[in-house]
């Protein structure tokens, strides 16, 4: 007997509206191959950008049929005809920038991670009220097939109650794309499994207590850590792990995720680890003893993390100009998932669990490590 269709609601959409002039404030890899590939398979208006390398700039725009190309952010910024700021900077020049944009009156779309502590990401939020413009930002793993997936499935309550969650990453990464993190005091949990945490949230909400171990592979030449272990509680008893090794060189690579419910499972892979930066499908099978108990769902997911996740965030954030709402990542969520990830560099530093709510002394440690 053939098995039922199980429909799943996993593709990005877009708002009526999608002709917003775009600006886009720096031209790295992560433009070049995740953001400006997503806006024009979509059809949206890129209109101009800026790098501070004019070169960088000079060669996005020629790639991607860019019609001005602007030499200062003042400049780009005094452009009446863009209504969106893109911003992919490192998470330290990103305040600055957010800051002098929403003065502008612009509307924005940050990278991740949003900053690299917890007062500048309550800086930016609080000029994004002063200023009633939107502000969201691009972590865009919600939106990719298999999380997306899952997200639906869960709040069907396909599963049931879930009880236990797993994202489990063995791969080989290639730092040299980004020799800047090569320096950095945080790396891993930071820059990569922010994605995993983020997506923890947004399937599950935030944790009660985070325990989070970090460690270094004998013969990288990168500073912070790259092998990490992080494990959050639930209150209601639920346990999720993330568990990363960006130097695995077996030949034996994964990249998984398992969510566990009273009633079923949902497991997959996370196509883009298998051979990153080319990736490929996630795939997605899924079983439910209440829905149809003797059937295994194998669903054929399309689309890639890399580039087409990325038409998410921007599509929500229009769509929250629009209706007056708050887009799916806004600013102000987001400051959750630094918290979380704050939380576990000082599990990490200081070997114990920390609770979520600790909130004053995370803010405390983070001023004292900037005096």
């Amino acid at each position: 007997m053939d098995s039922p269709i199980l429909r799943v609601n996993y593709k990005p959409q877009l708002p009526l509206k999608t002709d917003y002039g775009i600006g886009v404030v720096g031209c790295g890899g992560i433009v070049n191959y995740g953001h400006l590939p997503a806006y024009k398979q979509h059809g949206l208006n890129v209109i101009a950008c800026f790098d501070a390398n004019p070169e960088a700039a000079r060669k996005t725009a020629e790639q991607h049929s860019i019609p001005k190309v602007y030499d200062s952010l003042e400049a780009l910024l005094a452009d009446r005809e863009i209504e969106v700021v893109d911003i992919a900077v490192q998470p330290w020049h990103q305040r600055r920038i957010a800051e002098q944009a929403l003065e502008a009156g612009k509307h924005l779309l940050c990278q991740k991670p949003l900053a690299d502590s917890v007062m500048d990401a309550m800086a930016i939020l609080n000029a994004a009220r002063r200023s009633g413009r939107k502000v969201a930002v691009n972590q865009q793993m919600r939106w990719s097939a298999g999380i997306a997936a899952a997200k639906d499935l869960i709040s069907r309550g396909f599963i049931g109650q879930p009880t236990d969650a797993q994202i489990q990453v063995s791969s080989i990464t290639p730092w040299h794309l980004w020799p800047w993190l090569a320096q950095s005091p945080r790396l891993e949990v930071q820059y990569h499994s922010i994605h995993y945490l983020d997506a923890m949230r947004f399937l599950f909400g935030d944790p009660e207590w985070i325990t989070s171990r970090h460690a270094r592979y004998p013969l990288q030449k990168a500073q912070a850590e790259t092998k990490t272990v992080t494990v959050l509680d639930y209150a209601w008893g639920m346990q999720a792990l993330v568990a990363v090794n960006h130097y695995d060189e077996s030949g034996d690579n994964y990249a998984t995720f398992r969510f566990l419910g009273t009633e079923g499972l949902i497991k997959g892979t996370i196509g883009l680890m298998y051979n990153y930066p080319a990736g490929r499908p996630d795939t997605l099978e899924a079983h439910s003893r209440s829905f149809a108990p003797d059937v295994w769902f194998d669903l054929k997911l399309e689309g890639l993390w890399i580039p087409d996740a990325f038409i998410g965030p921007m599509a929500s954030l229009m769509e929250a100009i629009q209706t007056g709402g708050n887009p799916a990542t806004d600013v102000s969520d987001n400051i959750n998932t630094i918290r979380l990830v704050d939380a576990c560099y000082i599990s990490a530093t200081r070997q114990r669990s920390v609770n979520f709510n600790e909130f004053e002394e995370i803010d405390a440690l983070l001023k004292a490590s900037a005096l």
